[in-house]
């Protein structure tokens, strides 16, 4: 009886013994892959951002390549490190990785389905890209929105208004919206209309106006004009009419209004205030053959 009990005993040290070992090697392996997964994670993610920041600084050194380009493969390149992370931190706790690209095939097609709007902006950005309405820096007016373009990325578009206020547009509502490229040419045209009194000499107008296009930034093809738009009610309406390079059209035109005024009164011509003639009707007066009796 002693000896069985004896012996009892020694198989269930010895059965405790072996759980404790591969309880200590299943917590061993598992923690060491935990660790592997959060090191990998991390890694993954630290490489991906610097992946990402070193793609846009070498490509914005390469001349020939539109800057338009730069952030969206920058963006796949983060993407595509964050993807690559996921999927070997999966692998460390032994899921196989065809297993692994089924899940997200399948993840991918739930995500599209659920995620129709934001896809379109995606779809919209490549168009964008491919067929380049416009570039990084354009003047343009798209989506209700007027500044310059600051990015073009995978789902927006970065804009900076005249006063300086951001903004960020989806692709998609630029794509589906008219598109106002004011920089796309190289040259702009100027109008400049002004009203001049009736009494005014066309001619001295002519030259007093033409005056104001003897400015270098003003080229010389095609060369200014002075037109003649339309007799208002209290002036004759003018127009220079010229062609300056996109870089100096502003500064032009603001220097143009500025000594438009100075020009005319050397050369003796009125801008005249609104005027109205009123002719005033009398009492009807009574007819002299008109008799009472």
């Amino acid at each position: 009886m002693d000896d069985i009990t004896l012996s009892s005993i020694a198989d269930t040290f010895q059965l405790s013994d072996l759980i404790t070992e591969q309880t200590v090697t299943m917590v061993t392996e598992y923690g060491i892959n935990f660790l592997a997964a959060v090191i990998t994670l991390i890694l993954g993610i630290w490489i991906s951002r610097r992946a990402s920041t070193m793609t846009r600084t070498w490509l914005s050194r390469i001349d020939r390549l539109d800057r338009t380009l730069v952030p969206l493969l920058a963006a796949l390149v983060r993407y595509a490190g964050l993807t690559l992370t996921i999927i070997v931190t999966l692998g460390n706790f032994g899921i196989q990785t065809a297993s692994i690209i089924a899940v997200l095939g399948a993840a991918g097609i739930a995500v599209g389905l659920a995620l129709q709007g934001t896809l379109s902006n995606v779809a919209a950005g490549l168009m964008l890209l491919f067929l380049r309405p416009f570039k990084i820096g354009d003047w343009v007016e798209a989506a209700g929105v007027s500044g310059s373009v600051r990015e073009i990325g995978l789902f927006t578009t970065t804009i900076d208004t005249f006063d300086n206020v951001y903004i960020s547009v989806p692709n998609s509502a630029i794509w589906t919206s008219n598109i106002i490229n004011h920089a796309r040419y190289g040259t702009r045209r100027l109008d400049l209309d002004i009203g001049i009194g009736y009494d005014s000499d066309l001619d001295v107008a002519e030259k007093a106006v033409l005056e104001l296009a003897q400015d270098p930034r003003i080229l010389s093809t095609p060369e200014p004009r002075f037109l003649v738009v339309s007799y208002g009610d209290s002036a004759i309406n003018v127009r220079l009419r010229a062609y300056a390079s996109y870089d100096d059209f502003f500064d032009l035109y603001w220097d143009l209004n500025r000594r438009l005024k100075s020009v005319l009164d050397v050369h003796g011509i009125d801008i005249p205030f609104p005027q109205r003639v009123v002719h005033h009707i009398g009492d009807r007066p009574e007819s002299a053959g008109d008799e009472t009796g």
